[in-house]
Parts: C-alpha cells; structure tokens; sequence
C-alpha cells in the first residue's frame, strides 16, 4: 500500500491510496465468495459456477463494488494512522483506477480535527468571585425549615385567605371547549404561592367551603403551547375545603425536633457553615471556568462545521435521555416550547461552539504540558464510578469499568489535571 497526502483547505486532506493489483485481486476473490450463490448460470447449479464464468457472463465489473469496499476497508484505518491523521468524520470516497490485474486506486477526503495555536495560558489575572452568607439568607432558610414542619389543620370557620391552602376542584375551558391539562380533583393550593396563572389565587380569597365560582384569567403570551398561548379562560371552581398552616415556634425545642442541635442558635450556625461551603464551591468551579474561557480566548482555532453539529447532537442526546426520565420526549418538548429541531440546533449552537473549542484547547495543553494520566488514577476513577453503581464486587466491577471505558476515563483525569495546572498558575483578583 502505497499513501500520498495532499492538504487541500483547513481542515481536510485528500489521501490518494495505492493497492497492490495483488491484493485487489484478493479482494475480488473473497467478493467472489460472498456473492457466488447470488448467480445463475446455465449449465451449472445455482452458486457452483466458477468465477471466470460469472466475469464471462455478467462482465469483470460484476465484484468490483464488494472488491472495492474489502480494499477500502482495510487500507483506510492503516492509512489515517500511519499518516497520524485524526478524521472527524467519514471520508468522501472516489475510485481513480480499477481493473482485475491492476493496481486499485482510490482518494479519501477527509475532515480532520483541527491545528490548536495556543496563546498565554499561565501567568493570566483573572477575577475570582466571592460570595458572602447574608444574615437573611440564614434566616430565610430557617423560615423554610418551619415551612417545611408546619402542622396543616382544617379551617372549621370563614373564609379563604392569603396563605391558607384552598382544596378544590377545577375544570378550564377556552372558548366553551374544556382544554386538554385544565381539569383537577381536590388539589391543595396554597393562596399566595402563585402557582397558578394571572390572579387565579385571588379570586378565590373570601369564598367559604363549598361555595362554587367561575374564576376569569387569561393566559400568558408565551405560556409555551400553541392552544392557549394569549388565551382568555374560564374555571369552574369548587371549594371543597380549607386549610391552614400552624407554624412552629422557633425555638431551641424546634431545634431539637428537627435537627441533631439543642438551641436554635447551632441550627442557624450550621445552616451558615453549609451555605459557606456552598458558596465556596460555587466560587471555584465559576473561577475554574473563567480561567478555562480566559485560556481558549488567547488560543486559535478555526472548527469544521462537522464537529459543532456533532456536539448538537450529543446535547440533543442528553436532553432527550432528561425528557424521558419525565416522561416526556423531543417531539412533545418542541410542542410545548413552541420549538422546532431547527430552532433548538441553533440555539445550541454557540454552547456547542464553546465545548468543542474546549476540548480542543485543553487537550492541545495536555500534550504541550506532557500531562497523562497513569493506570494508578485511571483505577482510581473506574473504583469510584463502580461505587456509584452500588456494585458488591467492587475490585471486579472497577476492573470491568476499566476495560470498557478506558478512553473516558483517560480524559476525564487528564481534563482535570490541565484545568487544576492552569488554576495554580493563573493570579486570581478581586
């Protein structure tokens, strides 16, 4: 076999391979084979006749399309690799020279990941944010804590009012016609919380148990379905109870109720110390991604168009596996969004750009830098995704991990390493 390699724009060479007349020959025997008990041939039984006889009656060209593939096949893959050529997509195939006795002929053309030129990536100032636990997200999380324990208790006498919970049955319709999602039998809804649409929650205020009313509203703009986007709609509504929430005390008794602390004053100490270690966290990994995108904006690299649509179509992957743990799926999801695939693919389409040069950039750095990740650290990740899977035999199941993800797992650590060697060398500022 025989390679020349031509770059014919950024991105995409052109390879001419050479194959031996001996092997192309080879090749038309095992098409040969394939497709013996296809022919017919007077004189002979259905798949006995022999090849010069099928070539006689059909014509030479009879197995050059499966000789042709067998060539391809098994020159390709040697051809990109011994010429150390990364496709990022199928090669665009044309045959030059084909005949029985000769040498085959063919060009791929091929996309190819793209040339990174690094620029500054060490020695770079970049803002680290802070985030500092106010008293009133202390106290707001401590409110919910009694939100959460409240004691819900039947309303004996009057009437509706902000903040108790209305038990009712709905009915909606549009234009006369009851609409698909619009009906509900004794739903608690809590007046106030806002979670039905317009001032629903509000006509209901002052009704007592039992009362019946036609609530009016209309629906929003963009309330993300085609059938009642904009829609004025009508709600037959039946109090059938009423509830109030009784609150309780915060206290040092509340603390020992709800937590492992004795006083109040240690609840509120740990709700703090969690929302320190929260806010840190946060801080890191948004320092963490402005030093990466600090990094990629010195860095050049021109991405084919084939890879960005391909990074579209991972994150339509994934959001398709999200909608099915929901019940839902694409098709429904671009209904309700009044979206379209189209739509979507665009709007993804800079998120993906982004991800895409990424990659490209942190692995150019990793090769740049001589960053690997060793078997040790390799073992390491398959042991704590195998704990994740809850696996008994957690040496057998990590080894299992090893062998089928190996690749991931190679650029998960190295990934981590090249953004932790980059945070140690950039200068955060406030």
């Amino acid at each position: 076999m025989n390679v020349k390699m031509e770059k014919i724009e950024n991105n995409v060479v052109k390879l001419e391979i050479t194959v031996e007349a001996e092997k192309f020959n080879e090749a038309m025997k095992k098409a040969f084979a394939k497709n013996a008990k296809k022919f017919n041939i007077p004189g002979f039984r259905k798949g006995k006749a022999p090849m010069n006889i099928i070539k006689k009656y059909y014509g030479e060209g009879v197995f050059y399309e499966d000789a042709i593939n067998f060539c391809c096949d098994d020159t390709y893959s040697k051809a990109i690799s011994e010429n150390n050529i990364k496709p990022v997509d199928y090669p665009e195939i044309d045959v030059v020279e084909v005949g029985e006795g000769k040498d085959f002929i063919y060009t791929a053309v091929v996309t190819v990941v793209p040339e990174v030129e690094l620029g500054e990536y060490k020695g770079l100032e970049v803002k680290k944010p802070v985030y500092e636990v106010k008293d009133e997200e202390v106290e707001n999380e401590l409110k919910s804590m009694q939100q959460r324990n409240a004691r819900i208790e039947t309303k004996e006498d009057g009437t509706v009012e902000k903040g108790d919970i209305a038990v009712i049955d709905f009915k909606g319709f549009v234009n006369g016609e009851a609409f698909e999602g619009g009906e509900g039998t004794d739903y608690q809804l809590e007046i106030g919380s806002g979670t039905f649409i317009d001032n629903f929650e509000d006509q209901l205020v002052g009704l007592k148990k039992d009362d019946e009313k036609e609530v009016v509203v209309k629906f929003p703009e963009e309330y993300g379905r085609e059938d009642l986007n904009g829609k004025d709609a009508t709600f037959k509504v039946t109090v059938k109870d009423i509830k109030v929430k009784e609150l309780p005390t915060l206290d040092d008794e509340f603390a020992k109720e709800v937590s492992e602390f004795d006083t109040i004053d240690e609840v509120k100490a740990d709700i703090r110390r969690k929302m320190e270690e929260a806010n840190e966290l946060r801080a890191k990994r948004e320092f963490e991604e402005a030093v990466i995108d600090a990094v990629c904006a010195n860095a050049k690299v021109e991405i084919p168009s084939v890879m960005i649509d391909k990074e579209i179509d991972n994150m339509l992957r994934d959001l398709e596996m999200r909608l099915k743990y929901q019940g839902l799926d694409l098709q429904t999801y671009y209904q309700y969004t009044n979206n379209t695939e189209e739509k979507v693919r665009e709007y993804m389409k800079e998120t993906a750009d982004k991800r895409v040069k990424t990659d490209l950039v942190v692995e150019e750095i990793a090769k740049k830098e001589n960053i690997d990740a060793t078997e040790e650290e390799l073992l390491e990740r398959a042991t704590e995704m195998a704990k994740q899977y809850g696996s008994k035999d957690l040496e057998k199941t990590a080894k299992l991990v090893l062998e089928s993800q190996k690749n991931y797992l190679k650029v998960d650590v190295v990934n981590e390493k090249v953004v932790k060697m980059l945070v140690e060398n950039t200068k955060a500022i406030a």
